[in-house]
């Protein structure tokens, strides 16, 4: 009984000291171009400038936004910002690479190390240009919310941060998903665009948008999980079934991607078969 509950911890520290190593040496490399991060940086900033440019003739013009303020407005835009980052981060290095493995074959060699290899194909590597936009986004979160509020109960914030952490598993599953395919089609790189064009969506409050498509970035494509949600925790808005809803879809597609992963690889033909 005991090593049978020691075994999931052994298998825990493994699993870190091996992320730890792959982000050590990822980080390492970055260092050694560090203009490429400046060039980042900069694009960070324009596509920030251009998402408040837009909201602020949203503002100017009068146009309705579902019933949510200048200052509420911001802070979904900054949760949107915090996931931007977060696909940065992590998503882009490593999920973008798993169509380039089945093409090379490379994925044999993933899937005969000793670790598991949706853990190797979604944290092999990570990419610092993601962190100053997230950062970023949480200051746009945080300052907003004070402007609508005038203050910030910490309970909210933990709820905020809780349902970031909810939006992000969630945004992974999808993208994880849809790599996948990879294993079928090969080519996936523009349905992946296709996800993150219509996930753009989330800059602006769910309840700005007609019916129809509030009914569609909620039920078919999780939206307003993703940057509402976590912006009415922090603004203290989150009803109870807004809160379970989006826990409840982060489990699932976890669940799903993990389902998903294991039946592919049933359908996969390594390169030396």
């Amino acid at each position: 009984m005991v090593v049978w509950l020691l075994a999931p911890l052994r298998d825990l520290r493994r699993h870190l000291v091996s992320l730890r190593r792959f982000w050590g040496t990822s980080l390492a490399s970055q260092l050694e171009y560090q203009f490429n991060a400046f060039i980042e940086l900069l694009a960070m900033v324009g596509n920030l400038a251009g998402s408040l440019l837009v909201l602020w003739l949203f503002d100017r013009q009068g146009v309705p936004l579902g019933g949510w303020s200048w200052a509420g407005a911001l802070v979904v835009l900054g949760a949107y910002t915090v996931l931007t980052g977060f696909t940065s981060c992590l998503l882009q290095p490593n999920l973008s690479r798993i169509v380039t493995h089945v093409q090379e074959g490379t994925l044999d060699f993933v899937l005969l190390k000793p670790i598991d290899s949706q853990f190797w194909l979604s944290l092999r590597t990570v990419s610092a240009a993601g962190v100053p936009e997230m950062v970023l986004g949480v200051v746009l979160m945080v300052g907003a919310a004070l402007q609508e509020r005038g203050s910030l109960n910490p309970a909210a914030v933990l709820l905020m941060a809780a349902m970031l952490m909810a939006a992000a598993l969630t945004l992974y599953a999808l993208w994880f998903v849809l790599a996948t395919t990879s294993i079928w089609f090969v080519k996936t790189w523009n349905a992946t665009e296709v996800l993150r064009a219509v996930l753009t969506a989330g800059r602006y409050p769910v309840a700005a948008f007609p019916p129809a498509l509030r009914t569609l970035f909620t039920l078919v494509l999780p939206v307003a999980f993703l940057t509402t949600v976590p912006a009415e925790a922090l603004l203290e808005r989150a009803t109870a079934p807004w809160i379970g809803g989006s826990v409840a879809v982060a489990c699932g597609a976890l669940a799903i991607s993990r389902a998903f992963w294991q039946l592919a690889l049933r359908f996969y033909t390594s390169a030396s078969s």
